[in-house]
């Protein structure tokens, strides 16, 4: 099945474009997010960022409440919305247009453009592409219950990540619906769907809906 950067994401949506394109697998990723941030914001213009403080730009469209945490390093793009009592753990790029909202929760993530995380989620060491969205409740799960180092499983194919935290590996466009958990190494091909109160592990591939039982189908070419 594709997982590799290029088969899970449109990288003109995220600042991280040049990083990922240096990548093969997302997974690969996670250990070099908060430098990247860092690294990135050094070169914003402050006519469109505030450096509000050390290693947190947020952009000037932006729509931050106050009694949001976020914590450094970060970076929150345009017209982005971090709702009420959102924490922002820090090494989280987000991208524009973005919602992060009430009582969410990132750690070491990269959020491309136009990702919903509105309600009560949890992302952590996780990849979100473009458009994808997380449906209320919905988290992703970052470290095996025995803390064994995370293995992607693929058909039988094992692809170790050599870290103990991965969380999920959303491609662009993914629905994932309400109460869902996304086990460690989870990833889910562009276009697919999850069923709420799901427990997904594994890969799903693209253009699939994820049902109750871990049935995996199709979808219909009209879908």
């Amino acid at each position: 099945m594709k997982l590799t950067i290029r088969d899970l994401y449109d990288l003109d949506h995220t600042l991280a474009k040049d990083y990922l394109a240096s990548l093969t697998y997302p997974w690969e990723a996670l250990g070099g997010i908060g430098e990247l941030i860092i690294a990135i914001g050094a070169t914003l213009p402050a006519e469109e960022y505030e450096h509000t403080s050390e290693n947190i730009w947020i952009a000037r469209d932006a729509t931050v409440f106050p009694t949001a945490t976020i914590l450094a390093p970060c970076i929150i793009g345009h017209n982005t919305e971090v709702r009420p009592g959102a924490f922002i753990r820090g090494s989280a790029l987000v991208g524009d247009n973005c919602v992060v909202g009430n009582s969410t929760e990132l750690k070491n993530v990269i959020l491309f453009d136009n990702v919903q995380v509105p309600h009560y989620n949890y992302v952590g060491d996780s990849v979100l592409g473009y458009k994808a969205h997380m449906g209320a409740g919905s988290i992703t799960s970052n470290v095996k219950s025995d803390k064994k180092l995370v293995v992607i499983h693929n058909q039988g194919e094992e692809l170790p990540t050599g870290r103990k935290k991965v969380g999920a590996l959303l491609g662009d466009r993914v629905e994932v619906g309400c109460n869902s958990v996304l086990n460690p190494g989870t990833v889910i091909g562009r276009d697919s769907n999850v069923y709420p109160v799901s427990c997904v592990r594994g890969v799903i591939p693209e253009n699939s809906i994820y049902k109750t039982g871990g049935v995996i189908v199709s979808k219909e070419p009209d879908a």
